[in-house]
């Protein structure tokens, strides 16, 4: 992988956020009177677009998930989003591949505002030219025009430019906009999911991904 410019999903492909984004989801939906005790069962939270998942998991109409999305908010911009921890060996292959003279960028679904604080609070921020997020309101929520926006922002040549993620929406994203993907399995999407969309690399593990840059 030779590729000149990085992008890097955030949630489950450079940090764990599991405890933290269950943890405001739980909240949310106790605010609106439903009880899920069992956190693994939130785990499809993690990935997607937060808007549109409270609608397809939960049946919310699009006023009832903005109001879940709110009550969510609520926790994870003052506690959630610390709940959060590096994937091991991180540091060291983002490191290494500046080291190669590459251009790394994050793109992920979630708010810009929060994913510039955690890159600040767990000390990654220096190694991204720029973070690029959604807006609050929902704009660019969606990887395809997320991607889209950091092409016509940045003005990188796409064939030279690699999407790194661990759900279907960051290959998806990749593929619409003339990148390559890679499918990292230590994340949340399963297996089958990230095949489905054709990666042209596979990493099963955070050292294989590393080893994929030697």
């Amino acid at each position: 992988m030779h590729h000149s410019t990085i992008l890097f999903d955030l949630d489950g492909t450079l940090t764990d956020p599991r405890e933290g984004i269950t943890r405001s989801i739980q909240h949310a939906l106790a605010k609106l009177g439903i009880d899920e005790p069992d956190l693994t069962k939130l785990e499809p939270f993690i990935g997607p677009p937060l808007l549109q998942a409270f609608m397809e998991f939960y049946g919310f109409d699009e006023a009832r998930a903005w109001e879940a999305v709110g009550h969510y908010r609520e926790r994870f911009k003052t506690v959630g989003l610390y709940e959060n921890l590096l994937f091991d060996g991180v540091l060291e292959m983002l490191e290494h591949l500046r080291s190669q003279g590459r251009t790394l960028y994050v793109a992920t679904s979630k708010p810009s505002v929060f994913a510039r604080e955690i890159a600040r609070h767990f000390a990654f921020d220096h190694h991204f030219k720029v973070i690029y997020g959604s807006e609050l309101d929902g704009t660019r929520t969606n990887k395809v025009e997320l991607i889209a926006h950091l092409i016509a922002e940045e003005r990188f040549d796409p064939e030279h430019t690699l999407m790194i993620g661990d759900r279907k929406h960051d290959l998806i994203g990749a593929h619409r906009n003339g990148l390559q993907a890679v499918g990292v399995g230590y994340g949340f999407g399963s297996h089958a999911e990230l095949m489905a969309e054709s990666p042209a690399y596979y990493y099963a593990t955070l050292p294989a991904l590393r080893a994929g840059f030697s």
